[in-house]
């Protein structure tokens, strides 16, 4: 029994949680509840379980089952869909006598549709199931029959920021995310190709080691293409690098095939940044419909990203009219203690359903 007679509230993350080398926006998230959920009063025990989640091994089976073994009746579990969606039977084992509650940055069946069956049979086996977007809700909803199940979004917040200076050509274009085949960079430099009659320059802040011959690949391209003093292949950054990164930057620019929220998106806005990205997923959302900061184009569509790009950079009136849009988009921003104080409530919900 945790503090204030809750239950003790046990955490299951990968392990890659505080790792610099593998950054994340779910391994964000999962740090920043972990911390928040303490200083509301919760008892917090985290177990980070390695293994190629969501295709773990029998190893990374074992040790989740392990962790799952220490956990006492009548407490709650938290677990991050990555690792808990792909271990139904262990779910539902657990589902017995603690109170599961399972928390979806992305759904497994969105982009494999032989998880579909593993990961409904583990989100039914949950007393709640808590999600980062409103998107991934009605992704849930329309998808897995949970109707007998609360389905709560608990969006990602931001932390406040001061605004981005900015340069008023706008040349300087941001890419934030791991360079893998999901984000589009091949897309986005294709896109870039377009516009060398243009000044700009584009930093790519993320890992390359995710998918090291995708990455390999477009560095060839790029150099092949002429690009390498205008594409800068950052890596991934301490907090304060990127940070400075942000600061320096006039634009996000996202080519993602797929996404629920992107947490890069608000931490652009933050900052009162402009956005141009891919309207999939969970973006449109994220940016705001109403007086929108940013353009959106279809996914994978390299000539309307190279278009809404060269608008960017040659139209004056357009760049004012984002940034003004940012900056009050800025403006309606929740922080980390809201997410935390919808979990907490799920959290205190689950725990009431365990006693009755």
């Amino acid at each position: 029994m945790g503090q204030a007679g809750r239950p003790t509230v046990h955490l299951i993350v990968p392990d890659s949680i505080d790792d610099p080398a593998r950054p994340s926006g779910g391994n964000r998230y999962d740090r920043r509840i972990s911390v928040g959920l303490s200083g509301r009063g919760w008892s917090v025990r985290e177990h980070p379980v390695s293994g190629p989640w969501p295709h773990p091994t029998a190893a990374a089976f074992t040790e989740l089952a392990a962790v799952t073994a220490t956990i006492a009746d009548g407490d709650l579990v938290l677990g991050d869909g990555l690792i808990t969606s792909a271990a139904s039977k262990l779910m539902r084992d657990l589902a017995d006598r603690v109170g599961v509650v399972e928390l979806i940055h992305l759904p497994l069946g969105v982009t494999d549709l032989d998880a579909r069956s593993e990961e409904r049979a583990a989100l039914r086996a949950a007393r709640a199931v808590i999600t980062t977007s409103t998107w991934t809700r009605d992704w849930l909803a329309d998808h897995y029959d949970l109707a007998e199940r609360p389905i709560i979004v608990a969006e990602p917040g931001v932390d406040p920021a001061p605004i981005a200076t900015g340069r008023s050509d706008g040349s300087r274009l941001l890419c934030v995310g791991a360079v893998i085949a999901g984000k589009g960079h091949d897309v986005l430099l294709g896109a870039l190709t377009q516009l060398s009659d243009l000044s700009w320059s584009c930093r790519w802040v993320g890992s390359r080691q995710r998918e090291p011959d995708f990455a390999a690949a477009l560095r060839d391209q790029i150099a092949r293409n002429g690009l390498a003093d205008r594409v800068i292949l950052a890596g991934t950054m301490t907090p304060e690098q990127l940070e400075r990164a942000y600061a320096e930057a006039d634009v996000l620019v996202l080519a993602s095939r797929g996404e629920t929220y992107s947490m890069v998106i608000t931490e652009a806005l933050a900052r009162g940044l402009p956005v141009i990205a891919t309207a999939v997923g969970g973006l449109p959302s994220t940016l705001g419909s109403n007086d929108r900061p940013g353009l959106l184009v279809p996914a994978e569509d390299v000539p309307a990203l190279a278009g809404a790009l060269r608008a960017w950079l040659t139209q004056e009136p357009l760049r004012e009219r984002l940034r003004q849009a940012a900056a009050q988009r800025r403006l309606s921003l929740s922080g980390w203690s809201s997410t935390v104080a919808v979990i907490s409530d799920t959290l205190d919900s689950v725990a009431a359903s365990l006693v009755r």
